[in-house]
């Protein structure tokens, strides 16, 4: 087939490569999206979307068998789990069918795989050859699957395609404890499932500091999950013979077959090499999410489009120095934002550490979260957030106010002045810097 040029070609439809073909054709460039199979990229398909979904299904459920405790009587609780799977999957059909809309004759969506081919930016997209003056790559990640002896003649569930098993475990075997294991952890067991996480580590969520890992496992444990920690099974016989895994051990970018070596884009270990305007080594090919290395995380897959927007058509000030937060969504969840009290520790920073537990705080009371904690880390010198943690009920959206505190460069004392409405969980960020 005969070639086709486009000003900017985008190669997979995530977070930052949709938005970013919408913007650049609507200030006039011609502009194509590849994508091989579906529009949302992770977070759509079968990330945020379906599995905050499930999450909130088994919420409910908790709930329901919780009833007791706000002076209610609900005799037994039913889990219908393909109907949870299939009300995750229409809201993924949903998103999907909306993101189609957004193309037609600029942005182009093409179809298919697409490498490059040689050199001048040639490239195939599924059979057809393509051109372009500039190449965003944004094609994501994948499971990493350790070597278990067994596991390859087993079909074994990943964040990928856990949506295409509605039969529910009577036992699932977990491997890894990071943020995506812990959530399936809880949500499989909130489903009616016994747990067991396999974590290679000495404790989960390592990224925290000790005492988040030791109150999350704890909360985790409380409900019945298991924990198997500094092991990694080596064979299915280490399990007990399981034949229901979850594989959630980490990620491997998607760049092995694109054909890097022909264009001569630097990667290690699979991670494309970026500076922090997003830009590779080679002019005209720009990297963004989870395959560029750093935060990986949907919010800022999304803020990449930005940069890149920045970079190529403005004036180029929006980089990645920026503040990231983040959150793990089991219950109670997890917010957090900046540095913990080990990395402001190892900084020589002069740290002051500030500490409200949920159960002072009245809202949490009376709703039956009292659960969990928040940890603030000050500079003492001129009471400026280092870094938080929020620990409870609602976490992922009352970190937001360190957050934004910590984007204008402001002291907490900006909190600890205000006024904040009672009775609120919102109080509780006051009372952490008070």
């Amino acid at each position: 087939m005969p070639s086709a040029h486009f000003d900017v070609l985008i190669i997979g439809g995530g977070q930052a490569g949709i938005p970013l073909a919408g913007a650049l054709a609507g200030l006039g460039r011609r502009v194509a999206l590849a994508e091989q199979k579906h529009l949302g990229g992770s977070c759509i398909n079968f990330g945020c979307t379906p599995t905050k979904a499930a999450i909130a299904c088994a919420r409910v459920a908790h709930l329901a068998r919780r009833a007791a405790d706000f002076g209610l009587r609900i005799p037994t609780v039913e889990v219908n789990f393909p109907a949870v799977l299939e009300r995750a999957r229409g809201i993924v059909m949903e998103s999907r069918t909306g993101l189609e809309k957004r193309f037609g004759e600029n942005p182009v969506l093409l179809r298919g795989h697409a490498r490059f081919r040689g050199p001048g930016f040639q490239l195939t997209v599924g059979d057809q050859a393509v051109t372009a003056d500039q190449v965003v790559l944004d094609t994501g990640t994948r499971t990493s699957v350790p070597k278990i002896d067994g596991l390859d003649k087993l079909d074994y569930l990943t964040a990928e395609n856990w949506l295409d098993h509605p039969i529910l475990p009577e036992h699932l075997d977990l491997i890894g404890g990071g943020y995506i294991g812990l959530e399936m952890a809880q949500f499989y067991r909130r489903m009616g499932s016994r747990v067991t996480v396999w974590h290679r580590g000495p404790r989960v969520a390592p990224r925290e500091d000790e005492e988040i890992s030791a109150a999350i496992q704890g909360f985790l444990e409380r409900e019945g999950i298991e924990f198997r920690l500094n092991r990694e099974p080596a064979s299915l016989q280490e399990l007990g013979g399981s034949t229901n895994v979850f594989v959630a051990a980490g990620r491997v970018p998607n760049t092995d077959d694109l054909g890097l070596e022909t264009v001569g884009v630097e990667t290690s270990r699979g991670v494309i090499k970026v500076d922090k305007r997003l830009a590779t080594n080679v002019p005209g090919i720009w990297a963004a999410g989870d395959i560029r290395g750093g935060p990986a995380f949907t919010h800022t897959s999304w803020d990449d489009y930005r940069i890149l927007l920045s970079q190529m058509t403005g004036d180029g000030s929006r980089t990645t120095d920026r503040i990231v937060p983040y959150a793990m969504f089991v219950d109670p969840e997890l917010g957090r934002v900046g540095m913990t009290e080990r990395e402001a520790r190892e900084q020589g920073r002069n740290v002051r550490v500030s500490r409200f537990e949920m159960a002072s705080n009245g809202k949490a009371r009376e709703i039956g979260e009292s659960d969990g904690f928040i940890k603030i880390l000050l500079d003492a010198d001129t009471s400026k957030i280092l870094g938080a943690t929020v620990l409870g009920a609602e976490a992922a959206e009352l970190v937001h106010m360190y957050v934004d505190i910590m984007n204008a460069d402001k002291p907490s004392t900006v909190i600890r002045d205000a006024i904040h409405i009672h009775p609120t969980l919102a109080e509780a960020i006051q009372s952490a810097v008070s």
